[in-house]
């Protein structure tokens, strides 16, 4: 089922699937959209009520702003689980998607039952970092499309399976339909988020880290390390995964997520 939300006069677009007291929210990443997560979703709603969330510009969500800040973002999810009197849920993130959950367990603990980091980090932008999302911004203003092609090959580690390259089309596809301005929002919402380390020491709900080893975007150990700053972190490393591990990786990092939301509904 697809459905809208009203948040700061835009439309926030959603799936919900399954029928169950547990919930699940899935976020995607920058550059991608709720589909992304279509076989996670298929396999998860069965013994859980999934929500797929479209985040403000991105897939069939409207923009909120010309800066869409984490916070603004994890807004949008909390107005959607108030619409569908959902008072408690696991947060699942993919890169930008777990900047977003981040932000959501800062704001709105209290909601939380569980968070799952794919391939993202509490810590803030580096001042390297912050360069190369500045240059970004730039060469998305010229011509967004050239960006997109040349962004999306990079964040796969190995494109020579039918597989793998149906992947990386698939997901080229999305992004390609991401506007422009829903593009530039997120960068700038990217670049300015704030260090959110203390939330893992202080998370009194379970928190998991899925890590690609050959992610050249965020490094592995980073999280690793992260992860036991948190009471209850779990730590998972995907040895043929990168950025992507989720998809990559797919089905061992689906059966570690199946594991971790039984595991916080359990306690």
């Amino acid at each position: 089922m697809i459905k809208t939300t009203d948040y700061k006069g835009a439309r926030i677009k959603y799936s919900i699937k399954g029928k169950s007291k547990r919930t699940v929210v899935l976020i995607h990443g920058f550059l991608e959209n709720h589909k992304v997560w279509d076989d996670y979703t298929k396999v998860l709603a069965k013994k859980n009520t999934v929500y797929a969330i479209d985040l403000p510009g991105h897939g069939d969500s409207d923009c909120i702003g010309y800066i869409h800040s984490m916070e603004e973002m994890a807004g949008g999810i909390k107005k959607i689980l108030d619409d569908n009197n959902k008072r408690k849920a696991i947060l699942v993130g993919h890169s930008l998607g777990g900047y977003v959950a981040l932000a959501f367990g800062d704001k709105y603990p209290d909601a939380l039952k569980g968070l799952c980091l794919f391939n993202s980090t509490a810590k803030p932008d580096t001042e390297e970092k912050i360069k190369y999302r500045n240059r970004a911004i730039q060469v998305v203003k010229r011509n967004h499309e050239i960006f997109i092609r040349e962004a999306i090959p990079n964040l796969f580690v190995n494109m020579n399976t039918p597989v793998l390259r149906g992947a990386v089309k698939r997901v080229l596809n999305m992004a390609l339909k991401t506007p422009k301005q829903g593009m530039l929002a997120a960068l700038e919402g990217m670049k300015s988020r704030p260090d959110r380390q203390v939330i893992l020491r202080f998370a009194p709900y379970p928190v998991l880290f899925v890590a690609g080893k050959k992610d050249s975007v965020i490094r592995w150990r980073d999280l690793k390390i992260q992860s036991e700053l948190c009471a209850k972190g779990i730590f998972h490393l995907s040895e043929k995964g990168g950025h992507m591990c989720f998809y990559e990786d797919k089905y061992p990092c689906l059966k570690v997520l199946e594991k971790f939301i039984i595991s916080c509904y359990s306690s």
